[in-house]
């Protein structure tokens, strides 16, 4: 048996904030719980999946008893709020007829989307739509994350690829990866690629260092956009 853990819900209320932050009776747990989800993928639908791409890697709700506040990361700022804010407004007006609250939705900009593994994982499934050489991109999209400031990437495709009869797995390594160390700030980002001879899953590792280096120097942005601020659990 494999011995491995996601690399978010191993660090999730250690050093990772949570992605939904709202409380519920039990009664009202699960639909609230689907209506999260509903929410997601609308966003993904809507900003990642319809051009142009607005490069969204990750989305936060926060509920209190009158408000719904959402919470998007984008490397593209400007196509989420679009021209005089109407994009935004209209995204807003949608989100409340889909849930029937009032909502309010705060935009995240990622300064460095090369350190954002969800994002590199993206671009790799869209080159990968491309035709281009896996090869090539893999080695490309490492070396464009180290040199961004990453202390160390990981980046696996798995399936046909280049179209070959047989599905493999193919990854390439770049720096430290340590994996087990709760200390280490490690991003993770997962994304296919669908292809017209099947569809080719993308992983992407990124180690940006250990959570109290980036405490010190305020770069932690995950945790910012939580209103958390990461702890130190356990043993050194």
């Amino acid at each position: 048996m494999g011995q491995k853990t996601h690399p978010f819900g191993f660090r999730l209320g250690i050093t990772e904030p949570h992605r939904s932050r709202w409380y519920a009776p039990k009664a009202l747990y699960g639909e609230l719980l689907v209506e999260d989800e509903r929410i997601r993928k609308y966003l993904d639908r809507r900003l990642n999946r319809t051009p142009p791409n607005a490069a969204v890697s990750d989305i936060h709700i926060e509920r209190t008893r009158e408000e719904l506040k959402v919470i998007i990361k984008t490397a593209r700022p400007g196509l989420v709020i679009g021209p005089k804010g109407a994009e935004v407004d209209r995204i807003t007006q949608e989100l409340g007829y889909m849930t029937g609250r009032k909502v309010a939705i705060s935009i995240l900009e990622i300064k460095q989307p090369d350190l954002d593994a969800q994002l590199v994982a993206e671009g790799v499934a869209e080159q990968l739509k491309k035709r281009m050489s896996f090869r090539r991109v893999l080695k490309n999209r490492a070396e464009g994350v180290m040199q961004a400031g990453a202390k160390g990437v990981k980046i696996m495709i798995a399936g046909r690829l280049g179209g070959a009869e047989m599905s493999r797995t193919l990854d390439t390594r770049l720096g430290a990866l340590p994996l087990s160390s709760l200390q280490a700030n490690i991003d993770y980002g997962f994304a296919e690629a669908i292809t017209s001879y099947g569809v080719i899953g993308c992983k992407v590792w990124i180690y940006k260092g250990p959570y109290e280096e980036q405490a010190e120097t305020g770069d932690d942005e995950r945790s910012r956009a939580a209103g958390a601020t990461p702890r130190a659990r356990g043993r050194r």
